[in-house]
């Protein structure tokens, strides 16, 4: 690998006493460039939904992992230098959408101003705006909307690969499997106590994935305090019915809604880049083209781009997006 890897554990005061006890303590992986010299500009990485930090340093395959992509393009002169700084969102649901949330965390402050804040006391960094990126694919690219939309003046650029959006056509198909999944367990609870055991002792099952990740959406866009799990679904438990009121509160955090309310903080961005997989399996296509609609209406100077693919495997994409935003980043 060219340039070297650093891992950092450290403390998130916006973590501490989670309701879900995951742990405050994180690990941050951050790949130095060969030759670092002076004040660099920063790339945080956000994996997402079900994915971990440690999975950038997995080999796809026969192919590289992150770090040695990164390397590889830089040593070559592709690419400037930078510091890339892989963050930690994994939670006990497999995720937060990288939202504060009453029911799983503050993971938009552990985000925006712990992991930030520690990178820029550890190394040299170009502390401002403009010399910060963050990238992301799925709920990774999500976080990025949501942090630039909520933090205005944090991040000065994005890269957004198959953003979760356009709930109605991600989401809603598979509200019915998850609720015959959840009737038949005998609610949410009894569902997740099963499945965590099911992975410790074999493995998920090809449908567990639909129901934890409404489970996980759900802790992030509709918490309620005494709620079983401290949320409320979106669908009547024994008919499956939708609950308009509950829906509202999860298209309230859908980029194709808040984009166009928030537009004035991506009016304050120095480049933002968005793409989907003509064939992505989520639907998410429809939602991008959504949202780089809005920017456009709006002003906002971006990228939008489709390729043949679908949601999976989709690393060398981010080749593509820093190949945009490095030149534009602070130095």
């Amino acid at each position: 690998m060219t340039g070297r890897l650093e891992t950092h554990r450290f403390t998130s005061h916006a973590l501490e006493g989670n309701p879900l006890g995951d742990p405050a303590e994180r690990t941050l992986h951050v790949w130095v460039p060969p030759g670092a010299s002076g004040r660099l500009p920063v790339v945080y990485f956000l994996h997402g939904f079900a994915g971990t930090v440690d999975g950038w340093l997995q080999s796809p395959g026969f192919g590289p992992n992150m770090p040695v992509r990164l390397g590889a393009k830089v040593g070559a002169g592709e690419l400037p230098p930078f510091l890339a700084v892989f963050v930690d969102g994994w939670t006990a649901l497999g995720g937060a959408q990288w939202l504060n949330s009453p029911a799983t965390g503050n993971y938009l402050d552990y985000l925006s101003e712990d992991v930030v804040r520690f990178v820029d006391a550890a190394y040299a960094t170009v502390d401002a705006a403009g010399g910060r990126a963050l990238v992301g694919k799925s709920s990774g690219a999500y976080g990025a909307l949501v942090a630039a939309s909520l933090r205005p003046g944090r991040f000065g650029h994005l890269a957004c690969h198959a953003p979760d959006s356009a709930f109605e056509y991600c989401y809603l198909h598979d509200l019915p499997k998850v609720a015959g999944a959840l009737l038949a367990a005998g609610g949410p609870e009894a569902w997740l106590q099963g499945f965590r055991q099911r992975v410790r002792e074999t493995k998920m099952r090809g449908d567990d994935f639909a129901v934890i990740n409404i489970l996980a959406m759900a802790a992030a866009y509709s918490p309620r305090a005494g709620a079983p799990l401290g949320l409320d679904l979106p669908f009547e438990p024994h008919t499956a019915r939708l609950r308009l009121e509950v829906w509202k509160r999860w298209t309230q955090h859908d980029p194709v809604r808040f984009v166009p309310e928030r537009v004035e903080s991506f009016q304050q961005l120095s480049s933002l880049f968005l793409d989907c997989g003509t064939r992505d399996e989520f639907n998410l296509r429809w939602g991008a083209r959504m949202v780089s609609e809005s920017l456009r209406a709006a002003g906002v100077d971006h990228v939008h781009e489709e390729f043949e693919d679908g949601h999976m495997g989709i690393n060398y994409r981010f080749e593509r997006s820093l190949s945009y935003l490095l030149p534009r980043m602070a130095r």
